[in-house]
């Protein structure tokens, strides 16, 4: 808890800027949901026929997962994309299915002799859905609501992984970082926003209902007309601050075009932050106005390079060879390279730069206590020791070509009990707490001098060459031509050791990215 503390006093600020970009996707997406979900729900009562498939959309849409939805969006034109805008639209997604759902349950609800009697004076059937029907319905709208708000701020902890900042980017980093801190820096925020917006919500739905039905009983046809009245203004200062923010969170998209300004995207691990900062700094020295577009998980920095969200990023002659281009994994390092160059420039548009001088292969883990006491050196010596290991891999190792199957094959590994899948970074976590027995981690990854791990050798040479590169969009390159030769200037400058070293300041000495790399490209010039 005093380390809890303490980074909070130091990074408080900091703090407070995430939580406030956390409290406007939810704020925003809650806004448009109830826009789009009310008039929604009101028109399923009127038109019974079109509630079953129109429900049906909205709970499959619940069911897709939440990384799966922004891969789904970034390549959409005007929805998709990386940042704020794409978050806000799947967090409506999510929110939109229990809004509908309670507004239909609530209109329906209300008792047919209190619609009798409405439409018995005279009322039309605008006069009896505003001041009756909504009124009485108002708590069950609510509770909607609230369901939708809590779900919205729970999911948009995983809007950090396409750039959309929030809480989640504590999460994620205190995840990648081995740092307990960081993760309860963004879980408690998250959780008590849950809680506030959960107990606001409750409160507003109890006196509404309460409210709606003394009116009901004293048959105060102003009070209900209030009411109304009331509940449509909260709608309309919803909506209100929802352009508000949107014009906020879009605001670049109308500085116009800059032709000085890049967009740099990394992956979601300490080495590609760490590339992807040091291309931000190299592009900055070189007169460069830069975004940077970091942590984005799985395949979505190519998906938005591809989709022009991006300009460049950090990759690997591996990745791109056998996750992204298919092909059957090879050994040859400049066999590899040439392929993804020629590949990328003629389906992509996108340039491959020249190595940046390391390669980060896959790296079979397992504890340093284990290897010495067993005296294991190599894949093949640890095979016959594998029936009696838990494996535990992450999810990109188990489904790529030159991944699990692969790799157990060409070793001919036999594990009693299938691995567990889970995050890379939670890997590392899991041996070095024994609950698992191999991994397999990045052989650049400073966690490995940290947690005291073991790099089994791959003697059978399995995994195939993972050059670091940089892979750039044509077109930016040629709007841009100062871009080329700042990159350069990159090309062989980064040994596996200065990787190793400057992934080991940020992993094990919690070291700020920003401030590592830029002393190293200070010690690098002098």
């Amino acid at each position: 808890m005093a380390s809890f503390t303490d980074f909070v006093s130091r990074h408080w600020r900091e703090m407070l800027t995430l939580t406030g970009e956390h409290f406007l996707l939810v704020l925003a997406a809650i806004s448009v949901a109830v826009a789009v979900g009310l008039p929604t729900g009101i028109l399923l009562t009127r038109r019974p026929a079109l509630k079953r498939s129109v429900l049906g959309v909205a709970n499959i849409l619940q069911t897709i997962p939440s990384l799966a939805l922004f891969g789904f969006l970034i390549p959409l034109p005007l929805i998709g994309g990386i940042g704020e805008r794409t978050a806000i639209v799947a967090l409506v997604l999510y929110a939109l299915l229990p809004i509908v759902r309670n507004t239909v349950t609530g209109i329906e609800g209300v008792d047919r002799h209190v619609r009798e009697a409405a439409l018995a004076m005279g009322m039309t059937d605008g006069q009896i859905l505003r001041q009756v029907e909504l009124p009485l319905a108002m708590n069950v709208i609510l509770a909607g609501v609230r369901v939708a708000a809590v779900i919205c701020v729970g999911v948009a902890t995983i809007a950090a992984a396409i750039g959309a900042g929030g809480l989640g980017v504590y999460i994620f980093r205190g995840l990648r970082m081995y740092d307990n801190t960081l993760i309860l820096a963004g879980a408690v925020p998250a959780a008590l926003m849950a809680l506030v917006a959960d107990y606001g919500i409750g409160r507003l739905e109890s006196r509404l209902g309460a409210t709606a039905r003394s009116s009901s009983k004293a048959n105060k046809p102003r009070k209900r007309v209030l009411l109304t009245r009331i509940a449509w203004s909260i709608a309309g200062l919803l909506c209100v601050i929802l352009g508000l923010v949107y014009f906020a969170a879009e605001r670049r998209l109308f500085q116009g075009e800059n032709k000085s300004r890049l967009v740099v995207g990394s992956k979601d691990f300490t080495e590609q932050v760490v590339l992807g900062e040091l291309l931000a700094q190299t592009a900055e020295a070189a007169g460069f106005e830069v975004e940077r577009q970091f942590e984005l998980g799985g395949n979505l920095c190519h998906d938005a390079l591809v989709a022009g969200r991006i300009d460049l990023y950090p990759e690997y002659t591996g990745t791109a060879f056998t996750a992204i281009l298919r092909h059957v994994p090879i050994s040859n390092a400049e066999q590899v390279y040439e392929t993804v160059k020629k590949e990328y420039a003629d389906k992509f548009a996108v340039e491959v730069s020249d190595p940046l001088g390391f390669s980060n292969d896959f790296a079979i883990l397992v504890r340093g206590a284990d290897a010495r006491g067993l005296n294991l050196k190599t894949v093949s010596e640890a095979a016959s020791y594998a029936p009696g290991w838990r494996a535990g891999f992450g999810q990109d190792f188990m489904s790529r070509a030159d991944g699990y199957a692969g790799f157990t094959k060409a070793y001919n590994l036999s594990f009693n009990r299938h691995p567990l899948e889970m995050d890379l970074s939670l890997t590392y976590r899991a041996l070095a707490a024994g609950e698992v027995d191999v991994i397999a981690g990045n052989s650049t990854d400073g966690l490995i001098s940290a947690l005291d791990l073991y790099q089994l050798e791959d003697d059978r040479r399995y995994f195939p060459p993972y050059q670091a590169v940089v892979l750039t969009r044509r077109d930016a390159l040629l709007s841009k031509p100062l871009l080329r030769e700042a990159l350069a200037k990159l090309s062989g400058s980064i040994s596996t050791e200065d990787m190793r070293r400057l992934n080991y300041e940020a992993d094990a000495k919690k070291r700020d990215i920003k401030e590592v790399v830029r002393e190293w490209l200070l010690k690098r010039e002098s």
